[in-house]
């Protein structure tokens, strides 16, 4: 079997995890510093938006990009102009200077993120795609554990300023251990232009759409809903977290010996019951068995979706694929967030997480839709099957 823990491979994931855990120290932090600026719950509104639209509307533009020029240069570029964005906040002296640095973060966050995972999936063997997949969503799931604490701490603790410093300092780490990887990206022979959209990955895109949806609404209301029911939300996200780090290599593996369809189909179905139990929960077991099962539906179903999008791409449109996928995160989670908002306005709670297990269903629904027009075009999804 072909390896998947080559130098490039590891380089490029401690990269990943490098640039990450600078990205989600800001997380919990800058609403917080928004707010100590005189900032309005309106601008703290306006500043998450903007970072949002201005990467949902790169991300497109990078892949194709991506696949014309190779992955380095926006590797590097992409890097920088996130330190960069990193080391202005620092200087900020208003609200209307800051949004406009949020929208040179967002586009710095597109570019980085959208070329750092497209170079990745390069480097893993076909064979082993799904576990590969696997390991760096287990990256990015450690990131989202260790930043936030660690921007909260040097936070509160030392200062913004030193908050700031250290993500330029991740920022450079992360750069200079991708020099140490190297890039396979090879131009396929009669490609041309700069493709925005991946036409043979949207259906399953609209899956990842409504996943996403659902963990938008996990992610927003949890926090409050734990709160009404006298439950620590740290508690769910803990059990959330530690259930991902179990689940996504394993379930990355299984995909690649007995295919994709074997592994999404129960994941969707565990985490349509998690969000099921979660609305009913009453007290501590319920948020915690909950937890555990959203995690391992969503831990199981997020890579194995990613690796999938990956096989059914042309190899000179990977860079778009992953964009288009990374893109339907975004827009799920804002969107589902929204919406999910506004749902619970007139039903409640028990309402919202019921809601949310409806867009997973959609999920499911669109899932097995997309895995009949494969099938109709003799286009089965075999475990390893090489792009």
């Amino acid at each position: 079997m072909e390896r998947l823990w080559t130098r490039s491979f590891i380089f490029a994931i401690l990269g990943t995890l490098f640039l990450f855990v600078a990205f989600y120290a800001l997380y919990p932090t800058l609403p917080v510093f928004i707010k100590q600026m005189g900032g309005s719950e309106a601008q703290v509104g306006l500043a998450m938006g903007f970072f949002m639209l201005a990467s949902v509307a790169i991300r497109p533009l990078t892949g194709g990009l991506l696949d014309r020029f190779g992955r380095r240069p926006f590797i590097v570029g992409g890097i920088l102009l996130f330190a960069l964005a990193m080391y202005l906040y620092g200087w900020v002296g208003g609200v209307g200077v800051l949004l406009g640095i949020r929208i040179l973060h967002g586009v710095s966050w597109a570019v980085s993120s959208t070329s750092l995972q497209t170079a990745i999936t390069d480097m893993i063997p076909r064979p082993r795609l799904g576990e590969g997949m696997g390991w760096m969503g287990l990256v990015m799931t450690l990131a989202m554990a260790v930043g936030p604490v660690f921007g909260v701490w040097l936070f509160q603790e030392i200062s913004p300023w030193a908050l700031f410093l250290s993500g330029v300092g991740l920022s450079m780490v992360a750069l200079l251990l991708t020099f140490g990887a190297t890039m396979p990206f090879q131009r396929q022979p009669g490609s041309r232009g700069i493709g925005v959209v991946e036409k043979s990955v949207l259906p399953l895109t609209l899956a990842v759409f409504f996943l996403f949806g659902s963990y938008g609404g996990i992610t927003t209301f949890v926090p409050l809903f734990a709160d009404a029911i006298g439950v620590n939300s740290g508690t769910f996200f803990l059990a959330f977290a530690l259930t991902l780090a179990l689940t996504r290599p394993s379930a990355g593996s299984l995909s690649d010996r007995y295919g994709e369809g074997v592994v999404i189909v129960p994941a969707l179905l565990f985490a349509m019951v998690a969000l099921v139990v979660l609305g009913f929960s009453t007290g501590l077991a319920g948020v915690v068995g909950a937890a555990v099962l959203y995690g391992i539906g969503f831990g199981a179903a997020h890579p194995v979706l990613n690796a999938l999008t990956v096989r059914m791409a042309r190899p000179d449109r990977r860079g778009v694929a992953i964009a288009s996928f990374s893109t339907a995160v975004d827009l799920g989670i804002g969107l589902g967030a929204i919406g999910l908002g506004w749902i619970s306005e007139y039903v409640g709670y028990q309402g919202l997480f019921t809601a949310a297990a409806g867009l997973v269903v959609c999920s499911l629904l669109v899932f097995l839709w997309v895995k009949r027009l494969l099938a109709a075009r003799s286009l089965p999804l075999p475990a390893g099957e090489a792009t």
